[in-house]
């Protein structure tokens, strides 16, 4: 049996085009001497996909899910050229429908902390000890920390391939080393009550200035978020903020013992 004809891009937009304008598939098909169920292929597709391009063919969509999965920064031009190479052609757009069809959307790359393997055992220590921690002990903590606000650094976007809730997967983020750069020390803190005070450290950070900021921001903090008695002040370990712990200790400050 002969090969059938492919329409052409042109033809199956017209198609789409007569079908939305209330023709019916008979009429089509006269219009354009195609048989009815050309046209009722053509239409039931794109009511499918959205898209009148050719699908990726026999085993195309595994090897687009598959090559994202193990390398969510391929872009689709990467997939176009990878599918043309191995003898299949297919535009973008169809590239994204089929991700898609998998759950798969293109998102900002999330930026995390870069974290050596014994901060990630020790945070996934802290994580499995306080795992059943009931939901009171958490209300009762004062969250801070300080970050530098980048007004003229690199801020590139990386564009990764990603399912819903996974964006804080390894393969899905780009580690970042803290304070690499920026203008602007910013040092604030919250529970979960709300946030509370946040300032500009317009000196250099170093332990004498955090123990000025302490001792001139958090009581009131914990006073304006109206902490119960006994409550839970955590920061990280910052060498600035460990050349703290004896001053802390004299001032009768829970602090949270907190992973790497």
């Amino acid at each position: 049996m002969a090969k059938t004809k492919e329409l052409s891009k042109d033809t199956r937009n017209t198609i789409v085009d007569l079908h939305q304008a209330g023709k019916t598939e008979s009429a089509i098909g006269k219009q354009l001497s195609l048989k009815k169920s050309t046209v009722g292929a053509i239409i039931r597709k794109w009511k499918t996909y959205k898209t009148t391009d050719n699908l990726p063919r026999s085993g195309a969509p595994r090897m687009i899910t598959r090559t994202v999965s193990k390398n969510p920064r391929t872009t689709r031009g990467d997939l176009v050229n990878d599918l043309q190479r191995a003898g299949t052609k297919v535009t973008k757009p169809t590239i994204s429908n089929t991700l898609r069809r998998q759950g798969l959307k293109s998102c900002s790359a999330r930026r995390v902390p870069l974290l050596k393997p014994v901060q990630v055992q020790a945070r996934l220590k802290f994580a499995r000890e306080h795992l059943d921690d009931p939901e009171e002990d958490w209300e009762n903590v004062i969250w801070s920390d300080e970050t530098k606000i980048e007004l003229f650094g690199k801020n590139s976007t990386h564009r990764v391939w990603r399912t819903k809730n996974a964006e804080l997967h390894p393969k899905n983020t780009i580690p970042i080393v803290k304070h690499g750069g920026g203008n602007i020390m910013l040092w604030g803190c919250f529970s979960a009550k709300g946030p509370r005070r946040l300032i500009r450290v317009k000196e250099r950070m170093n332990g004498a200035m955090y123990r000025e900021i302490l001792s001139e921001n958090l009581l009131p903090s914990a006073r304006a978020l109206k902490m119960k008695r006994g409550w839970v002040f955590q920061h990280d370990n910052d060498p600035k903020h460990t050349a703290r712990a004896e001053w802390l200790r004299k001032k009768h400050f829970k602090v949270l013992e907190w992973p790497s």
